[in-house]
């Protein structure tokens, strides 16, 4: 059985969540409670989410405990979750609805009228924390929900009393195309998650039908720089404004960028070649020039100030493990990101080389196999961006090794464009390694979406 609508989940009163401390899903949790439901939940790991969760009065349990749902009236799980987990096939014994949490959070989207989702390969979690930051700033009291932690809210999600929700809304397994959008931004269309969409044109067609989801007054926000989402707002009635840098007749372009000596870019905006704006960023690197620009275009359609934007965009020092600045050791930096495909490697590559350093380093985990084999060239192209190169085994997520690769083969090929790279295994020799060899004003990246983040965090933390 399905939840039809919102006006629906009026029936119930008790609702339990398979997986509860998932970044999403400990957010839907706090939504409901918010909104006066009962709200409990499991999860085979105690988290900081857990743990925060059990601090706001949500009943947690770790582990499984099917007897929970003798009172409940509707069960959420996540993806994650299999038929054979004892609290879902113990729900569907007794004739519990359930419903997976891509398709609720959809239904989600349907109570508020102006559901703000922002979409695109890279750059979501950024872009939606700085539409997020412009509406607390202009006290629009907004909703959100987004993927990675935002310091200024002190989490993932915010609890508002108005009809604005800002959502990230991610592409993969389509989960995006439950949504009720009235405003969408599409950052850019590149090929990612080829474990479940297998090529591009699919990825394409994804976002074809999620901009499809529009209302003829609805507004499209899209990258004009990208090829791959030029010609997207044919599909839809929806009032199209673009961005972009390369693209000179966008309707924001920026002008002007220069950059300080974090690399931090301060530009020009304008809107259909009148000034607009002079803007400053915290973060760095041109790729969050253009975040900034699809995020200038959505808030000046929903009429927040200028002024208001601008003091949110020099606020906002940025999300968890996107380019995050962790610490000193030996005088060098560290920084860890969460980018796992090319292209984000490259924007933060681009961004390094615009602060200034002495060498620079990086330790890149891979992100499963099906990734590593399909951009293996690309991987080992974008890593000689830096000095010093250090690869440790891949990180399988939801994946076996079908596929025969190993993360020597990204040191072969950085062996064959000429350059030296370390496969290292262990991360405490990766440590080791590094704090022999780093010298003063050394930049220390750890690159990747898997557990690579420790290092950055154990080499700081043992300074």
């Amino acid at each position: 059985k399905k939840v039809a609508s919102v006006q629906e989940l009026k029936q119930y009163r008790n609702i339990h969540l398979i997986g509860i401390g998932g970044t999403s899903m400990s957010g839907i949790a706090q939504i409901l409670k918010h909104w006066g439901y009962n709200v409990s939940g499991s999860d085979v790991n105690a988290s900081d989410n857990t743990d925060k969760l059990i601090n706001n009065n949500i009943y947690v349990t770790i582990g499984s405990d099917p007897s929970i749902l003798n009172n409940i009236d509707l069960v959420i799980y996540s993806a994650a979750i299999h038929d054979t987990d004892p609290e879902l096939s113990r729900a569907r014994e007794l004739g519990i609805p359930t419903i997976e949490r891509g398709p609720f959070l959809g239904q989600l989207t349907h109570s508020f009228r102006n559901t703000i989702a922002i979409s695109g390969t890279h750059g979501k979690s950024t872009t939606s924390a700085m539409v997020s930051m412009c509406f607390i700033e202009a006290k629009q009291d907004p909703t959100i929900q987004i993927g990675a932690n935002i310091p200024a809210i002190n989490g993932n999600y915010r609890l508002g009393n108005s009809e604005n929700f800002i959502i990230e809304s991610c592409e993969y397994a389509d989960s995006f195309l439950s949504f009720a959008p009235k405003a969408e931004i599409i950052l850019n269309i590149d090929n990612d998650h080829l474990d479940y969409f297998q090529n591009l044109d699919n990825i394409k067609a994804a976002f074809v039908k999620f901009v499809k989801l529009l209302p003829d007054d609805g507004i499209l926000v899209y990258n004009a720089d990208d090829e791959n989402s030029s010609h997207i707002s044919k599909n839809t009635k929806a009032k199209s404004i673009t961005f972009g840098l390369k693209n000179k007749s966008a309707n924001f372009i920026a002008k002007n960028i220069s950059y300080d000596k974090n690399g931090f870019p301060s530009f020009d905006v304008y809107h259909n070649n009148n000034f607009y704006k002079t803007i400053k960023l915290s973060i760095p690197g041109e790729h969050n020039v253009l975040n900034a620009l699809s995020c200038i275009a959505l808030c000046n359609e929903f009429g927040i100030d200028k002024i208001d934007i601008k003091n949110a965009l020099l606020k906002y020092t940025g999300v968890q493990r996107r380019f995050e600045y962790i610490g000193k050791v030996k005088n060098a930096k560290v920084f860890d990101d969460y980018g796992h495909h090319p292209t984000e490697i490259k924007a933060v590559a681009d961004a390094l080389h615009k602060k200034q350093y002495n060498h620079s380093w990086v330790v890149f985990q891979p992100h499963t196999f099906s990734r590593t084999v399909e951009h293996l060239d690309e991987f080992a192209e974008v890593l000689t961006n830096f000095d010093n190169i250090i690869v440790t085994d891949i990180y399988a997520a939801r994946e076996t090794n079908t596929y025969g690769i190993s993360s020597r083969d990204i040191i072969n090929k950085i062996d064959q464009l000429g350059r030296k790279a370390y496969y290292i295994s262990n991360f405490d020799d990766i440590i080791d390694f590094i704090k022999r060899n780093i010298q003063p004003n050394d930049i220390i990246l750890t690159q990747g979406a898997g557990t690579v983040t420790k290092i950055a965090h154990k080499l700081v933390d043992e300074e």
